[in-house]
């Protein structure tokens, strides 16, 4: 006679759950890959529009913000605002749909000259002797 309580083909069981729980990881990790795959994908399409934003200002606001448009759908992304104050232009892209999506903002612009109350470069410290 067999016994009632064995363990006899709970094996099975165990490996079917560990399964399910490796699915499960699996697919956490997929996810977390898509995330950022779709994050990254805005923040090089909001970079690069505010780049082309600003290099076309003086097209003025419509006319950079329509280059800026251009180049977000290029790289997978759409533009959401833009805005273009002189010469430096600010502009938000978003990537990705439902759950994973990502709103990246971006500036660009000339870089402004230096104060002269700051230095160009840290001063040189004197050399001391030992």
């Amino acid at each position: 006679m067999r016994d009632r309580f064995s363990d006899r083909g709970s094996a099975t069981v165990w490996s079917v759950g560990m399964i399910a729980v490796l699915c499960v990881v699996f697919g956490v990790v997929l996810a977390l890959g898509q995330a950022v795959v779709v994050r990254h994908r805005a923040a090089g399409g909001a970079d690069l529009a505010a780049l082309a934003a600003a290099d076309h200002w003086a097209d003025g606001g419509t006319g950079a913000c329509a280059r800026a448009d251009r180049v977000a759908r290029a790289q997978g992304a759409r533009l959401v605002r833009c805005a273009v104050v002189g010469e430096i232009s600010d502009v938000t892209a978003a990537s990705g749909r439902g759950p994973f999506t990502a709103e990246i903002r971006a500036r660009a612009g000339p870089a402004g000259p230096v104060p002269p109350s700051l230095p160009a470069s840290p001063p040189a410290r004197p050399a001391t002797a030992p």
